[in-house]
């Protein structure tokens, strides 16, 4: 699905938050939005999911205004969102059976799709016995197992420790690359968006201004960042954030 931004204002009350954003995100194109903590990321996710309606201009969808929520259009949380009173199997298969899937077939989807994310044998554990890193691989797959066209994820990974996040990103890229869904990533880690992305754009402090795009498409996916150190240094610099001597915690810095 390829998603436009068409000139897109956004105020809340008198309080503008997004400022005359333009692009297009296209099929099977992962892009972070990288910017300041409140600078308005999170609300342009919420525009591209129709949760909310520009002041000014146009969200499409494969050139068709977005004008509410969809299921081709799916949001993925910080938070898991998964019902603790349901089991790792029954909140994956709810997915499908939102959309009328029978039963069965549900939960017969939900036990493949538990299986590509490393959790099978978890199927009927519940979310308060199991780790954090496997509720956001549960939930994980209950966003992908609808099939989405588009996924619109706010820091999927941010509440998990420095280990399990880089396990997830790997997850993440896996299914990407096997389901091309068109994916709008928000973080605040730096070294997540230069891994996963096919395009970085750096935001100004709200309102949301892009103050410049990096083009990461060519790169193979690895975890050693080294060959893209300079522009690790240029998107720090573009939020105001000194690297010196280490710039390890640079993610806490462009959060707080």
């Amino acid at each position: 699905m390829n998603l436009t931004f068409d000139h897109v204002h956004k105020h809340f009350g008198d309080l503008p938050v997004v400022d005359g954003f333009t692009s297009e995100f296209k099929t099977g194109e992962l892009v972070a939005l990288v910017g300041p903590s409140g600078c308005g990321k999170s609300t342009l996710l919420h525009l591209a999911a129709g949760l909310e309606m520009p002041t000014q201009g146009s969200v499409l969808a494969d050139g068709d205004k977005v004008t509410g929520p969809n299921p081709s259009r799916t949001l993925v949380f910080q938070e898991h969102a998964l019902y603790p009173w349901l089991t790792l199997e029954d909140n994956v298969a709810l997915a499908l059976e939102f959309q009328n899937t029978p039963k069965k077939r549900a939960r017969e989807a939900a036990r493949e799709w538990l299986a590509r994310v490393s959790l099978e044998g978890f199927e009927h554990y519940y979310p308060h016995q199991v780790s954090g890193g496997m509720r956001q691989r549960a939930a994980l797959a209950r966003a992908f197992i609808a099939q989405p066209q588009t996924m619109l994820m706010d820091e999927p990974f941010g509440a998990l420790d420095a280990l399990t996040r880089l396990s997830l990103q790997d997850v993440l890229r896996q299914l990407i690359a096997q389901e091309k869904p068109t994916v709008l990533l928000v973080t605040h880690d730096v070294d997540e968006a230069l891994f996963l992305a096919d395009r970085i754009v750096v935001f100004s402090p709200r309102p949301a201004r892009v103050l410049r795009e990096f083009n990461l498409a060519h790169r193979v996916k690895t975890h050693d960042l080294s060959d893209l150190a300079s522009e690790k240094r240029e998107i720090l610099r573009l939020l105001g954030i000194g690297v010196g001597g280490s710039d390890a915690h640079a993610d806490i810095a462009l959060a707080a």
